[in-house]
Order: structure tokens, then sequence, then C-alpha cells
């Protein structure tokens, strides 16, 4: 191609993560698949931690008792939370990611729509367990 033929766009080659990232928006369906990773990335993380605290609480009844107070704080109710937002979020997009994998959804509207549905319900649901912890109903 010559230099008359080609069309005048941006050209990034050495991308400054705290200078351009700032400025990129990502459409909708990249930040659920990247909620999904972060989320996945929490769950396998946090999964020896929640297998020790059920063995502890589970190995006699002292201990659980113990876990039964200490989990009154609202700082690890908001741990919980995490928790639960981090299975609830992978969980809803794995079931996109699955049914993508069928060739289904795969334009860019059906794309758009089903990020917006799984970001709609995850967070849905993440706020019902929320109230539901925090004692609202």
């Amino acid at each position: 191609m010559t230099d008359a033929v080609k069309k005048d766009r941006p050209e990034f080659r050495n991308i400054h993560f705290i200078k351009d990232l700032p400025n990129y928006r990502m459409p909708l369906a990249s930040v659920v698949s990247f909620a999904h990773r972060v989320s996945g990335a929490l769950l396998v993380l946090l999964l020896p931690l929640v297998l020790f605290l059920l063995d502890t609480s589970l190995a006699n009844e002292t201990s659980f008792d113990y876990f039964k107070v200490f989990s009154s704080g609202w700082c690890v109710k908001l741990a919980i939370l995490a928790m639960a937002w981090g299975y609830l979020q992978h969980f809803c997009s794995g079931i996109r990611h699955l049914i993508m994998d069928l060739h289904v959804g795969l334009d860019k509207d059906s794309a758009r729509q089903s990020a917006t549905s799984v970001l709609v319900v995850s967070l849905t649901l993440t706020s019902l367990v929320g109230f539901k912890l925090f004692g609202v109903f």
C-alpha cells in the first residue's frame, strides 16, 4: 500500500500504563471478561483460607463459638460479601462463556446484551446476599 491510500489511524506501539490506559474505554463484554478473571483469581486465592476456617470451626465447639462471635463484625461481613460477589460473578459470567462456546451470541449486539445481563444478575444477587448478611431482611 502506498502512503496516499493508507488511512490515518493511530498507532499504539508502546502503551504507557499510567498515561494511556485510563483514557482507554473498554467495551462492556471485556469488562465482564476481566471481572470473570478477577473473581476466579479471588476464589482460588481465598479457597485455602475458607477451608482452614471451615476445618477449624468444625474441630470443636469452642472454636465454633469463637467464629460465631468473630463473624458478627462488619469487616468480616464485607469479606464474606466480597467472596459472595466473586462466586456469583464467576458463576454468571461462566455460564455466559459456556453459551458463547456453543457459538451463540457472538455478534456485537448479543455480546453486549449478555454482558449487561450478567452484570445485572450478578450485582442483584450480590446485593440480596448483602442485604441478608447485614440484616435488612
